[in-house]
């Protein structure tokens, strides 16, 4: 098209400025971080902080730069909860990390069976997210989502007698840890250990409900550092080209075992990861309850509308090692310092006590007791239940050819523009190998 002198297209538009030569296409924030686009960002605080290596000979050490003074931030009000669900996530919370310390007590005793696995600091995140799903939906937790179990239906009792290899534990003493779910009654699977593998499985739970005609949300969580696998990709991309109802919890924790986040990938939010696979995406405060269940609320509604997956990043960090064997003395003493200030449990508390005055402090005082003394009873049933018989060990540990039929969890699958034909089998015999 021609163009005057001026420079003008002869519509009056300036001619385009040329593009920079040093990055072309990207821009900088003014910190030296790369973005050319944005993702939602829900939180009330944004903490820049880096991490740094120092070596000195063989000794390798962090020095986190920032300013960790800062005072934490208040809770963003919720758009969906009304304060009863308020509190109720709040109680889980409670549950989640009382138990918690209570699997450490008896690790300490003896009595747990291998390791245990903690989510302190994380409650919010597990707690709240499980509790926007809806007895169809299904979830694939991960070993430190025992607060999610809890929420699905799993007690406390449940997972105690699980770590100590009790016969009443949800495998029967076959496993130990978290390594446990229940497709049949509460839609969960169980974790997988090798990480960013639920994530192909629970996309493939969501493709199986639509061959069935139903929109399911199905819910499963990565950590920082396991999103760096491959399979994850995989998984991912497969549910944003299927548009299907997955919703994934990156959570950010800081640190993936020993390794920082700034050691570990180049860009400055996992969220932004979305805009490759063409989903929505969205950063919110893990510690912050309310945050966390309003953007998995309208994720699973996304996903229960057939409109397919979304990444939401929870920033938030793991209080503790990868491990109970674990004693993180790789992190520093400040930045633990730091987060503590951000405990999901205590700013909830506060914010539900002091800020909404739902809960006067005598409700809450009697809402403590009452988790206590729950958690008391569980305590006590799980360690006076029996060991499994060993007669028993190689029963229920695989099955012969046509033992159990697998049923059709909502409806004869659908196709489009299928002829009418047989009535479909409504049970479909499971194929073995031997």
């Amino acid at each position: 098209m021609a163009k005057n002198k001026s420079g003008k297209h002869p519509n009056g538009s300036r001619r385009p400025k040329k593009a920079s030569t040093k990055n072309p296409g990207l821009s900088t924030n003014g910190s030296g971080d790369l973005r050319c686009y944005s993702i939602p960002d829900w939180r009330l605080e944004k903490a820049e902080h880096k991490i740094e290596v120092k070596t000195e000979g063989d000794a390798v050490s962090y020095v986190v730069h920032g300013d960790l003074s800062k005072p934490a931030p208040p809770i963003r009000s919720s758009k969906y909860l009304t304060p009863k669900q308020h509190i109720e996530i709040y109680r889980w919370m409670l549950l989640n990390r009382r138990m918690e310390a209570t699997l450490e007590n008896l690790y300490k005793q003896g009595k747990v069976v291998g390791g245990v696995y903690f989510g302190l600091g994380q409650e919010a995140c597990s707690c709240a997210s499980a509790y926007a799903l809806k007895p169809d939906d299904w979830m694939g937790p991960m070993i430190r989502n025992q607060g999610a179990l809890l929420v699905r239906g799993f007690s406390a009792r449940d997972i105690m007698m699980q770590y100590m290899a009790k016969a009443g534990s949800p495998t029967r003493g076959k496993d130990a840890s978290s390594h446990f779910g229940d497709i049949e009654k509460r839609n969960v699977v169980s974790p997988i250990s090798t990480l960013g593998d639920l994530i192909p499985v629970l996309a493939g739970v969501a493709l199986g409900a639509r061959l069935q005609a139903r929109n399911i949300a199905t819910m499963t969580y990565i950590g920082d550092g396991g999103q760096s696998t491959g399979v994850t990709y995989e998984g991912i991309n497969f549910a944003a080209v299927q548009k299907l109802g997955l919703v994934l919890f990156v959570e950010n924790n800081i640190w993936a075992y020993s390794t920082p986040t700034d050691e570990q990938f180049r860009c400055k939010d996992l969220a932004e990861r979305a805009i490759a696979y063409g989903i929505p995406g969205v950063i919110v405060d893990g510690t912050d309850a309310c945050q966390v269940y309003d953007a998995a609320h309208e994720a699973c509604e996304r996903a229960r509308r057939g409109e397919g997956p979304t990444l939401i990043e929870a920033k938030m960090m793991r209080m503790k090692g990868h491990a109970i064997h674990d004693a993180a003395q790789y992190v520093p003493r400040p930045l633990f310092e730091y987060w503590q200030r951000r405990d999901p449990i205590a700013r909830f508390e506060n914010y539900l006590v002091n800020v909404k005055k739902w809960l006067t402090r005598d409700e809450n005082a009697s809402l403590i007791a009452g988790v206590e003394a729950e958690l008391e009873r569980d305590r006590e049933a799980a360690v006076n239940s029996p060991m499994p018989d060993p007669a028993t060990t190689p029963l229920n540990a695989w099955c012969d050819e046509g033992c159990h039929p697998i049923k059709l969890k909502y409806a004869t699958p659908k196709y489009p523009n299928e002829k009418k034909t047989a009535k479909a089998q409504q049970v479909e015999a499971a194929g073995h190998l031997k």
